[in-house]
């Protein structure tokens, strides 16, 4: 074939495709039960004009601190009614986390952890988002460990190595049809129980990864939340180390038992023996704060309200639960088709947070609301239909009944911000336009740490100044 017959072929394949890219219609053409689509030119003029969103200009926005020259309670205002990072208080109260903060300035001098608990979908998986958190609070406040988790788990963690061995039965109220489910609504504090028969052995071991923080890795306090026990004893072993042992009984059928030993173990086994419902573990510091990661695949997060009140009341009680986390609503999206659908969603999601109210009456509440999600739609990804909307509706749901809310969607950098989140270099978000990598779960959990310590801060500068005048500074 001559050079000149290649030349002509491949310049009337370009000339046929020009034809088509101009011809063909955006939607596609129709051809009975399918379309058929093509690259068109005004997909083209629509992708060029589209606003990019610059992952690491908004990340800078939202890590911006105040220098010390700067008016502060002019960054403070500005943060709270600008900042895409900040957190959404209800009425706009300045004071929402006071209780909050006071009690972590003093969990360095107690006997036990402060405990934020958090709540989550599979974005939290494996520690995600929570470790960040978590490793930003125990730098300020003090403590270490990695909190508490189900006795049994097929989910590993980045925090802590755990095996258990003997008449364990584990059921759960989230999962698909593979999951088991109890008879009973004594799930307790993880969602979950650990039905024990005759006995078992739970052990703990300081993590070998490499990702994990050094804080996380080491604890001195190891704890188990049981209830319903018949003929149970525990003991607990830890190299040459004794540990003292305090049990703490509920009222409402839950026990705390704790061991405390004289210094950092590298590995305990907890060796049980008897009948009992096993609700949770804990490996934590002494004192400082405590951040649990509860993860709950697949949930949309409204299963809480059929668990076991006075189970649910103790664990909050005996855990000195403070704060607590509830990250949902991308699990929503697949069925979100109108706005009856959104509404209705709202209304379980109201009734979740009363629930907790009314558990954990110490305790404050804020709901993290989803992140942005990509859908393929004629060719292109782009955010889910009604996820703003969502968005929005979580944010009026938390604030009306006297939550706070996180908006992680804005954060984000809002409409169709995902895709530059999974093109990040490394990436931020992986091909599934759904689930953060590693690296940018790290960088959520730093935001999110980064806001709720913005709000210490202002807490702690209030306490110095005249409050009539932080009041008028404040005022929108």
């Amino acid at each position: 074939m001559k050079a000149r017959q290649v030349l002509i072929f491949f310049v009337g394949v370009f000339a046929l495709l020009g034809v088509l890219w101009l011809a063909v219609p955006a939607d596609g053409i129709p051809v009975g039960p399918i379309t058929l689509r093509f690259a068109s030119y005004q997909g083209a003029l629509r992708d060029a004009g589209e606003k990019k969103v610059d992952v690491d200009s908004i990340l800078s926005a939202v890590n911006a601190r105040f220098r010390m020259e700067e008016d502060t309670l002019s960054y403070y205002r500005k943060f709270f009614y600008e900042n895409p990072d900040r957190i959404f208080l209800p009425d706009n109260d300045y004071t929402f986390f006071d209780d909050v903060f006071a009690q972590l300035e003093q969990a360095g001098g107690k006997d036990h952890p402060v405990r934020i608990v958090h709540y989550g979908d599979s974005q939290i998986e494996m520690d995600r988002i929570s470790q960040d958190l978590r490793q930003m609070l125990q730098e300020r406040f003090g403590g270490e460990g990695t909190g508490m988790f189900p006795a049994l788990s097929n989910v590993p963690s980045a925090s802590i190595s755990k095996s258990a061995s003997g008449g364990f039965v584990q059921y759960t109220m989230y999962g698909d049809s593979t999951t088991s489910r109890a008879g009973h609504n004594r799930y307790g504090i993880l969602a979950q129980v650990v039905q024990m028969y005759g006995g078992g052995t739970i052990t703990l071991r300081k993590t070998a990864s490499k990702t994990a923080r050094e804080g996380v890795k080491r604890f001195r306090r190891v704890s188990i939340l049981y209830g319903r026990d018949r003929g149970f004893d525990a003991v607990i072993r830890s190299d040459t180390l004794k540990a003292t042992v305090q049990k703490t009984v509920g009222e409402g059928g839950a026990t705390l038992l704790t061991w405390t030993f004289p210094r950092e173990v590298e590995k305990a086994t907890i060796g049980l023996k008897g009948d009992a419902e096993i609700y949770a573990v804990s490996a934590d510091g002494l004192s400082g704060v405590a951040v649990d990661n509860i993860p709950l695949r697949g949930c949309s997060g409204t299963i809480f309200t059929r668990i076991s009140k006075p189970l649910m009341a103790d664990s909050f009680d005996l855990t000195d639960t403070r704060l607590i986390l509830l990250q949902f609503g991308g699990n929503y999206m697949p069925v979100t088709r109108s706005t009856e659908v959104i509404e209705r969603y709202q209304e379980q999601i109201a009734d979740q947070i009363r629930y907790f109210q009314e558990m954990a009456p110490q305790a404050k509440i804020l709901f993290v609301g989803p992140s942005d999600m990509g859908k393929s739609v004629n060719g292109r990804v782009v955010t889910w239909p009604r996820l703003p909307q969502m968005v929005d509706s979580l944010k009026a749901t938390a604030l009306r009944n006297n939550a706070a809310y996180w908006d992680i969607y804005r954060m984000m950098g809002g409409e169709n911000s995902m895709g530059q989140w999974v093109k990040h270099n490394p990436p931020y978000a992986g091909p599934d336009y759904i689930h953060f990598t590693p690296a940018g779960a790290q960088r959520v959990g730093e935001a999110l740490g980064q806001s709720f310590l913005t709000y210490y801060d202002f807490y702690q500068l209030r306490k110095t100044l005249p409050q009539q005048r932080v009041r008028e500074a404040m005022h929108p």
